[in-house]
């Protein structure tokens, strides 16, 4: 209702994605083709990121997707 898409996806066992990412779109946007990695000439550094003691973490939000297993 907000105009915000959303990406689903599933883990396929034996199949890690990540370790040979591949564009199949016949026509991907100036976006997609800068790649998945950081990119300094295109994002600016923040000007003030989180210190990393003062990040926090929750474990188990989507960790059952990222790993496959659910978290108690």
């Amino acid at each position: 209702p907000n105009g915000i898409p959303i990406e689903f996806s599933c883990n396929v066992p034996g199949v890690d994605i990540r370790s040979h990412p591949t564009l199949i779109d016949s026509a991907p946007s100036k976006t997609a083709r800068e790649g998945a990695e950081p990119r300094s000439d295109v994002w600016p550094a923040a000007p003030s990121p989180t210190p990393a003691d003062k990040r926090k973490v929750y474990p188990g939000v989507g960790s059952e997707l990222f790993h496959g297993i659910k978290k108690k």
